[in-house]
């Protein structure tokens, strides 16, 4: 299973509608969970530790966690679906955390197995939700040698 752990509610119709697309699309492949977590906006430090508190709870000691970090490391679209597939192979259970607008708390940086990036631009948390999910879907297509849009 995948959980995409999510700091921040989507509040515009047209992610709502493109992210409902990508989980339906992936249900043929997989199971995916997406977990949304309240945002605050308290000072720095206080938002970070309040939103690691909220993240740690929903983690497992036996998944497999990877944090989405502009300082990650980066894969094209093949470099991703393989490195998928070898996680998937050994963790039944992969979670995906977005942080919220500070970012996210050291510790858990630390709890992570692996960081990556998918740009050094900066995307809003919602949208990069929805980018996400297009290329897991993406890389069960390539995956399972099936034709997609390049």
């Amino acid at each position: 299973m995948i959980k995409i752990i999510c700091v921040g509610k989507i509040k515009e119709t047209y992610l709502k509608e493109g992210i409902a697309e990508y989980l339906k699309r992936l249900s043929k492949y997989t199971k995916v969970e997406i977990v949304e977590l309240p945002d605050y906006d308290y000072d720095l430090k206080k938002t970070l530790e309040k939103e690691r508190d909220n993240i740690l709870k929903v983690l497992n000691e036996h998944d497999y966690n990877i944090l989405l970090d502009i300082n990650g490391t980066s894969y094209n679209s093949l470099e991703f679906a393989d490195n998928l597939d070898k996680i998937r192979n050994k963790n039944s259970n992969i979670n995906f955390i977005i942080g919220g607008s500070y970012g996210v708390h050291e510790d858990i940086k630390k709890s992570c197995q692996e960081k990556i990036t998918f740009s050094r631009l900066t995307f809003p948390h919602q949208l990069f939700r929805l980018i996400l999910l297009e290329q897991i879907y993406r890389s069960f297509k390539i995956l399972n040698n099936e034709e997609y849009h390049k």
